[in-house]
């Protein structure tokens, strides 16, 4: 999580929302990074979990992130959420909640949903705190 947490920095030099991610393999080691980019790319699929999720596939030459675990700052949103049960990724790891627009438990349980062919499992509240004052202060110069 404090890789995830330095991505999470690192996006607010772009003015993006704070909000970082790593994709760890089955050894635990991180083989890929991922920060919020919609405002630095102008992309709206620009979150840190899709990047992180795309650089890890491109790192293992394939699709299929079994065996790995994605860390994030923050509570996926329902595209990211998806993208994480697609990815068949084993363990979904985040820090804080995400009210708003949280598909891991908030609003939604993408993750969770029986209906899906996979179902990763899933840590919360890692580092929550520090997750979350990361925001808090971002959306505080922003609003």
């Amino acid at each position: 999580m404090l890789a995830a947490l330095d991505e999470a920095r690192a996006a607010m030099a772009t003015d993006d929302v704070p909000i970082g991610a790593v994709v760890v393999d089955p050894a635990g080691a991180v083989i890929a990074r991922g920060r919020n980019v919609r405002e630095a790319a102008a992309d709206p699929t620009g979150h840190a979990e899709i990047v992180a999720l795309r650089a890890a596939a491109e790192s293992r030459g394939e699709w299929r992130l079994t065996g790995c675990t994605l860390v994030v700052t923050l509570e996926p949103c329902t595209m990211c959420a998806g993208a994480a049960v697609l990815a068949r990724v084993d363990r979904l790891v985040f820090g804080a909640y995400d009210d708003k627009a949280g598909a891991v438990g908030s609003l939604w349980d993408v993750v969770r949903d029986r209906r899906l062919n996979h179902r990763p499992e899933v840590v919360t509240g890692v580092l929550a705190a520090e997750s979350r004052a990361l925001l808090d202060d971002f959306f505080r110069t922003h609003r």
